[in-house]
């Protein structure tokens, strides 16, 4: 550890990757993922906030149970998830069963379902099954959202279209980003449902490829 660090701060953004992952596996709040694998639960929540570093033997058990690789959550290196398949990627959630655009990860597709890799995607691509009709005119019932998992800032090109964003409250949500009233918030509008206004944002990530359903149900491989 470099000399003078605050020992309470996180090392290179290891326990920011551990709230990631489980945000991402579904659990709401570290003590229900603490529950969930018989996990201390102030022991984990001091490694999620940073006031106690894990050791990598540690991140090897959180990334199993979160479905992630190990490498990633340590030291970020390579990508969030394994890719069990070269050129495919994980369908990650699902999208559309409400008017709000929320993104339910890990739910509504069978534990290991994979869709090919987009034309010009990258081994952080994912996907999101659309799931209902509150999508319509942008995805349909049945069919893939893809986009890169890269959580990055929203840029000015992203301004006016459908995108994946992340909000500061812990929400993912497929929206249309628009200009907020002031520097640093968004609108963020729904394509069936109300404008949430003024949000702020964690990321922001294009929507790469949209797959229709009758050529999603054609493409998409099980889990084994």
């Amino acid at each position: 550890m470099t000399p003078g660090l605050n020992p309470g701060l996180t090392y290179d953004g290891r326990s920011d990757r551990l709230r990631e992952a489980r945000l991402a596996r579904g659990f709401e709040t570290a003590a229900a993922a603490a529950d969930a694998f018989a996990w201390n639960r102030n022991t984990y929540a001091s490694n999620e906030n940073g006031n106690a570093p894990f050791s990598y033997r540690k991140a090897k058990e959180y990334a199993g149970a979160f479905g992630i690789r190990p490498e990633w959550l340590y030291d970020a290196a390579g990508p969030m998830r394994p890719t069990p398949e070269p050129g495919y990627v994980a369908i990650i959630g699902r999208v559309g069963a409400n008017p709000d655009g929320l993104v339910l990860f890990a739910t509504g597709q069978e534990p290991g379902d994979l869709a090919p890799i987009p034309p010009g995607g990258t081994e952080k691509a994912c996907a999101l099954r659309v799931v209902g009709h509150s999508m319509r005119g942008v995805a349909d019932d049945g069919g893939l959202i893809y986009f890169e998992d890269q959580r990055t800032p929203p840029s000015p090109d992203m301004l006016g279209h459908v995108v994946v964003v992340e909000t500061d409250t812990d929400e993912v949500l497929v929206k249309r980003l628009l200009r907020g009233s002031r520097p640093g918030r968004y609108d963020l509008e729904s394509v069936a449902g109300p404008t949430r206004h003024d949000a702020r944002l964690r990321w922001a990530a294009h929507i790469t490829a949209i797959i229709p359903p009758f050529q999603a149900r054609r493409i998409i491989r099980g889990a084994a």
